[in-house]
């Protein structure tokens, strides 16, 4: 089975910090929504094969920190959090909250070398947002202290990601309804669904200080392909910035990861951050004023130049070891300057005898 979605987000330039902006400005809403159809016409389907979705964890629950499972341990708190609050994540620009459901859901029921679902991994996150609107969120972490991020991961392969598991979502959506009402009580509505790419602030910090990133161009491509996927595909696309207090931003108790204060979403980057400037014109570099050369007056007779003489533009003079030459201008006070022959020189004039 074909899996186009899943298949471009693990594309080598989708995948490299140096390309993936380009590789963004090809892509469109309406190359999106066949790749979006295609996934959802070969999405795998848990209930076909006797499995679930929602799950319930048995086995011992995490007890420390294991950083190449951050994203998994973060989501699993997440949901704790609000499990035990009775509250969801408060959303920005007053869209509601959002309700976490579960974490790493699987999607597939084979094995992870299955040819049919090769790629395809888990859902980071499974949630509601405002009107019990079903959502997809993909969690990305680096903490306060980190230098870099992870190899191969740029904010293109996290949408296109989400994007091909929003589209599994879409397929099952009323398997996945009926046990979202079975956890929570809470079905999904028909409303199309939300995508959203959750962070910590430091993994969009990182990924704007990239020397490939640096600049608002890529925020420019991730933005517009934001718009034309919500009215080409019909699915939502938030960029959310996650921020969390203390380092990394949980704990660990007998019931597994456990935050270490209230979350808070806000927006992925500042209004306007995606507006590239326009390059400024080169100034052009003022030339040298061309050279106006004084022809020798012929009315006037040749005169010796001497320091105490007084000179003229025009002025025709004989020096002693220079020659003949013409006067073309005052050069300063006391001085001129001559013109001989294939040379221009300053001579004084007007000096006491």
């Amino acid at each position: 089975m074909s899996h186009p979605l899943i298949a471009l987000a693990n594309d080598r330039d989708v995948r490299r910090a140096a390309s993936f902006r380009a590789k963004a400005a090809q892509l469109g809403g309406e190359g999106l929504r066949a790749d979006f159809e295609e996934e959802k016409a070969n999405a795998p389907r848990l209930h076909d094969a006797g499995r679930r979705y929602l799950v319930t964890r048995g086995g011992k629950p995490a007890s420390e920190r294991r950083r190449n499972r951050d994203e998994e341990h973060l989501g699993a708190a997440l949901v704790r959090h609000c499990r035990e609050t009775g509250a969801g994540l408060v959303l920005p620009g007053d869209e509601g909250e959002l309700l976490p459901i579960d974490y790493k859901v699987r999607v597939k029921p084979g094995p992870a070398d299955d040819p049919a679902t090769k790629g395809i991994e888990r859902v980071d996150l499974l949630a509601l947002a405002a009107g019990d609107r079903l959502t997809v969120a993909e969690l990305r972490f680096a903490e306060p202290g980190a230098t870099r991020i992870g190899v191969g991961d740029t904010p293109l392969r996290a949408l296109l990601q989400g994007l091909a598991y929003v589209a599994i979502a879409e397929a099952c959506r009323s398997d996945v309804s009926d046990e979202i009402d079975e956890r929570v009580g809470r079905k999904a509505s028909d409303e199309p669904p939300l995508l959203i790419l959750l962070a910590s602030p430091r993994y969009w910090e990182l990924s704007r200080k990239r020397e490939a990133q640096k600049g608002a161009a890529w925020i420019k491509e991730m933005e517009r392909l934001a718009r034309e996927i919500e009215v080409e595909v019909g699915v939502g696309v938030r960029y959310l910035s996650l921020h969390l207090e203390g380092e990394p931003g949980w704990t660990y108790d007998e019931k597994g990861p456990l935050l270490t204060g209230g979350p808070r979403l806000g927006p992925a980057w500042e209004y306007g951050a995606g507006r590239v400037k326009p390059r400024a014109r080169p100034r052009p570099r003022p030339s040298a004023p061309a050279e106006v050369i004084v022809e020798p007056d012929l009315s006037r007779p040749v005169v010796p130049y001497a320091v105490t003489g007084q000179f003229t533009a025009g002025d025709r003079i004989a020096h002693p070891v220079l020659g003949e030459g013409v006067v073309q201008g005052i050069a300063g006070p006391g001085k001129i300057r001559v013109r001989f022959e294939g040379r221009q020189s300053v001579l004084v004039h007007e000096r006491p005898a």
